[in-house]
């Protein structure tokens, strides 16, 4: 990622202090631990992402983040001021529920009102504040209407004008596109990341939907039995994960077990029932150790052109399942070995006739670059 230390404070700890600090965190609800001793440091104007299965701890988390729950131990740190034990109406945050909460009965505006009339603000203030909410959320025109009179991503907007019309410093988002459908998901997602550049409010926001973390998130932890696996941005989640259940998680990809045969200072050299697999990156591996290697579907290329000469990276079967996307295709290729590998090829190119498209039954032959493979000691 090419950026700053200013888009990336993270970076540059020496010049920049965690927004939020959640250190030794714990909760337990009887013999259950819902977050087992976390530690997160979060930066003022990021769009952070709790990531995980469910049951993973992330909602518990939020949670504890927005006062709702407390923890056994450890602290919860916003703005230098440790939060741990304040009830939450008197923490710097809103939060915005996966159910949106919206009043049936209220208008848009004064939905977005309420919480202000609530805290005694002047009507005059109300009003500036919340023609100003409006207008960031392009809803100006519906500002009469009452909520089931709105589309689904139009309630959604409301929801989150009334949790920032508040001018919170934490804004935290349990699941806050769960409601929509895919389409509106997809575009609501842009749409959520713009207002949060406008507003330059911390984010913290609760998914179960990779590709909704993915697009959202400055960076995002991977939750799993309380714990986080990993945190980074999407680029480092994806491209360079540190374990098997994170590549898993994030993404498809084909893993393959093997034994490392050479281990260069620049590259890696495994040996596999389906052959040599070669990777240019070095890596922290012991010759002759055993080692998963992780392929994304996309980074295979698929012909039915054998290739001039052999060499590692290449491997064949034949075509057993197919999945056309319209945009993409995925090819399920069946191995000498017995093992299925995923491919997702883009459909750039319209086929000639169905007779050059790959098919069922095919004898096709797949590669992949030397930096594709990644190396995987758990």
């Amino acid at each position: 990622m090419e950026s700053s230390n200013t888009d990336t404070p993270w970076l540059d700890r020496d010049n920049n202090k965690p927004f939020v600090e959640i250190r030794g965190l714990t909760k337990k609800f009887g013999d259950v631990t819902a977050v087992d001793n976390v530690d997160l440091e979060i930066y003022r104007g990021e769009l952070f992402c709790l990531l995980g299965g469910s049951g993973c701890g992330k909602s518990t988390l939020l949670r504890m983040l927005a006062g709702f729950e407390f923890p056994e131990s450890g602290s919860i740190i916003i703005e230098g001021t440790d939060m741990s034990n304040v009830p939450a109406y008197e923490r710097p945050t809103n939060m915005m529920f996966q159910s949106y909460a919206l009043f049936p009965h209220m208008s848009v505006e004064k939905n977005i009102a309420f919480g202000l009339q609530q805290d005694g603000m002047n009507k005059s203030e109300i009003s500036d504040r919340v023609h100003e909410i409006l207008k960031l959320v392009e809803l100006q025109d519906f500002k009469k209407r009452k909520p089931q009179q709105l589309s689904g991503g139009q309630r959604q907007r409301v929801a989150l004008a009334r949790s920032l019309v508040k001018e919170p410093k934490l804004l935290l988002l349990d699941e806050p596109l769960a409601a929509l459908d895919k389409k509106l998901r997809k575009q609501t997602q842009f749409e959520l990341a713009n207002i949060q550049e406008q507003v330059g409010v911390t984010f913290i926001v609760v998914t179960h939907d990779q590709e909704e973390a993915m697009t959202l998130s400055t960076r995002m932890a991977i939750m799993d039995a309380g714990r986080f696996k990993q945190i980074g941005t999407p680029t480092e989640i994806y491209e360079f994960p540190e374990s098997r259940m994170v590549a898993d998680f994030i993404g498809s990809a084909n893993f393959i077990e093997g034994r490392v045969s050479e281990d260069g200072a620049d590259h890696v050299l495994v040996e596999t029932d389906m052959g040599e697999v070669y990777i240019d990156h070095g890596h922290s591996v012991v010759s002759g150790s055993k080692i998963w290697v992780a392929i994304r579907p996309e980074k295979i290329s698929i012909s039915k052109t054998p290739p001039e000469k052999a060499g590692p990276n290449q491997i064949h079967g034949i075509v057993d399942d197919i999945g056309y996307l319209g945009d993409t295709s995925i090819y399920k290729v069946l191995l000498e070995n017995g093992q299925i590998v995923d491919v997702t090829s883009p459909n750039h190119i319209r086929p000639i006739s169905r007779t050059h498209a790959i098919t069922w039954e095919d004898k096709v032959y797949l590669n992949w670059a030397p930096s594709s493979a990644m190396l995987l000691n758990s």
